[in-house]
């Protein structure tokens, strides 16, 4: 059984984001190898993003370093906002340092003509440098506000389940391995 965070990355409540979320989980929940961890970043509490002005403890931070160490992967669901993705999901990598390091990362994208891929790209820089590796399969969702009916399903027929599973296979195989091999010989970043 692989721990897996599953990090919806919109800024607000509700609207395509929390639609492709509850698709994913279907699809995810489906599997048995895998117990998720869902962090809705509208919901969950992210530090400051210059705690040293604001005097904060810390608590945020911590807690959230809790939830990635725990993970054994991750699976980013994010939009893309101006040809990048959204500035809290920044924060929330930010926020946390060695937590992410070997362990793999899965991308579900959404927004406009490019379906998120150009945030995908980007991040993909940003989880290189946490020592994370990306999967290179990943599910894309092009102007989504007409790709899903009333419950929550890809009304484009079975191409999305198909990606979804692809890359769940390759994160498993990852994860796997990644956690072997952290048990072996810890790793350092």
């Amino acid at each position: 059984m692989l721990d897996i965070a599953v990090i919806i990355a919109s800024p607000r409540e509700g609207g395509v984001g929390t639609t492709i979320g509850r698709w994913f989980l279907t699809q995810a929940g489906r599997r048995a190898d895998l117990r998720l961890d869902v962090m809705e970043l509208s919901r969950t509490p992210l530090p400051p993003a210059q705690p040293s002005l604001t005097g904060d403890t810390g608590q945020e931070a911590a807690a959230l370093a809790a939830r990635i160490a725990a993970a054994d992967g991750f699976v980013v669901i994010t939009p893309e906002y101006n040809h990048a993705y959204p500035a809290c999901l920044k924060l929330a990598i930010d926020a946390v340092r060695h937590e992410w390091a070997a362990k793999p990362v899965g991308f579900v994208s959404y927004g406009g003509r490019s379906g998120g891929l150009r945030a995908v790209e980007q991040l993909r820089l940003v989880f290189a440098e946490l020592h994370v590796v990306s999967l290179r399969e990943t599910v894309s969702f092009h102007h989504t506000p007409v790709l899903f009916d009333a419950e929550d399903r890809p009304t484009g027929g079975d191409g999305a389940d198909g990606a979804v599973k692809i890359m769940l296979d390759q994160l498993i195989w990852w994860a796997t391995t990644l956690k072997q091999g952290r048990q072996a010989r810890p790793y350092t970043p």
